[in-house]
């Protein structure tokens, strides 16, 4: 497939296809510091392992076909992609879309998907080597696009980008969509107390209260990242996964192999907070550590016990942040209930591209007017939050 300006497109039906070194000098060009990735999603090890485990490929609704840009023969851009015969796992929900164009007779499935894989995680997905941001970009989008129309695909989407690219692919032609999460933002503090100093007394109170009783429940928690992780501990986080994924999408995105794969290739960029009761495990939450960026995934448990959720999910989270100089971090899809944690509205986005030029124009208006709805509500639950506005002096709490 030809990219233009000597550029050569090629599609990749797994990871395999393509060295480690080729594929993370785009997706983490970074790294040649020898620090870690910004975030870890869309690298070689992260993808691999999805694959790998067969928690993409086969039934699962997700096959990759991951492109590739050569000039000159050298790798300069790559693109996770997939072809989606759902839309399971990818938290910028479509549904409504696919709806509406079937009952008008088209085929909306399969559908190309440009995204981490069931990782609500804002990162870049046009991925790069440095030097060729432009012709790169430019060549993967053309490339997709191709791909869509030769096989009769009905659209393409572009999920968690980043805000730059975002504004790129709006300049290029394509759709954008604003969708919203709840992310924590460091904003330089020495530990736990001093965010809660930026609290309003109210919200101190009851998250000191929360913690209180979270950690009264008769056990220890514990953080486990790189070699201290074994292979016990996923066995017990495995049995959570279960639990929680039952219960929220009817089966487990993830299977089994992938936490075995993970013990393997990504401990380093794991950060397993575990709960454990009368020496049994009881609850645990995972999370991925990027270079400036802690992301909560997911969270389960055996045994209930008041608030330890927010504390392994939450509070622990910012703990781990602080404590490791990190700015932010990004808790996951959904849940107006952060916001009371010290969690923030943040803007979060997605590009589109539809074949029907009639269904391109519907979903362009609906987009514009869901923009405008978005950004009000975040003005609004910002206005909500728990920081001080200007209270009035207080007694020590």
């Amino acid at each position: 497939m030809d990219g233009g300006d000597d550029i050569e497109i090629s599609v990749l039906g797994g990871l395999g296809d393509i060295s480690a070194a080729e594929w993370d000098a785009c997706a983490a060009p970074e790294t040649a510091d020898g620090g870690p990735p910004r975030d870890p999603f869309t690298t070689h090890r992260f993808l691999s392992a999805l694959e790998i485990s067969r928690s993409v490929g086969g039934r699962s609704g997700w096959e990759p076909c991951h492109l590739v840009a050569r000039k000159g023969g050298a790798v300069i851009a790559t693109m996770p992609l997939y072809a989606k015969t759902n839309s399971q796992g990818e938290y910028i929900f479509d549904h409504n879309w696919a709806h509406a164009y079937e009952s008008a007779g088209g085929r909306y499935y399969p559908k190309l998907q440009s995204a981490a894989p069931f990782t609500p995680a804002t990162g870049r997905r046009l991925l790069t080597l440095p030097g060729h941001e432009a012709a790169g970009r430019a060549a993967l989008v053309e490339g997709a696009i191709r791909l869509a129309r030769r096989n009769r695909l009905s659209s393409l989407h572009v999920t968690f980008c980043t805000a730059e690219e975002a504004d790129w692919g709006g300049a290029a032609g394509l759709m954008t969509r604003v969708s919203q999460q709840f992310h924590w933002e460091n904003r330089g503090y020495g530990d736990f107390d001093a965010f809660l100093a930026d609290l309003s007394s109210r919200k101190r109170k009851a998250i000191r209260k929360e913690r209180e009783r979270a950690q009264d429940f008769g056990g220890e928690i514990v953080a486990l990242t790189g070699d201290a992780l074994l292979p016990e501990h996923w066995d017990a986080f495995w049995r959570f996964y279960q639990d929680t994924g039952a219960r929220k999408w009817g089966s487990p995105y993830l299977t089994r192999a992938f936490f075995a794969r993970a013990q393997e290739t990504l401990r380093e960029d794991i950060l397993l907070l575990l709960a454990r009761r009368d020496g049994r495990w009881v609850a645990g939450a995972l999370n991925f550590l990027g270079r400036d960026t802690l992301y909560g995934r997911y969270w389960g448990c055996v045994e209930d016990h008041p608030f330890l959720h927010f504390e392994l999910c939450y509070y622990r989270a910012i703990d781990a942040a602080i404590a490791r100089g990190l700015a932010r971090v990004e808790a996951g899809a959904q849940g107006e209930h952060k916001l009371a944690r010290g969690y923030l509205p943040t803007a979060t986005h997605s590009l589109h591209w539809i074949a029907d030029p009639g269904f391109a124009r519907a979903v362009a208006q609906y987009l514009q007017a869901e923009a405008a709805a978005i950004d009000r509500e975040i003005e609004i639950l910002t206005a909500y939050g728990p920081f001080k506005r200007g209270e009035a002096p207080e007694e020590q709490d």
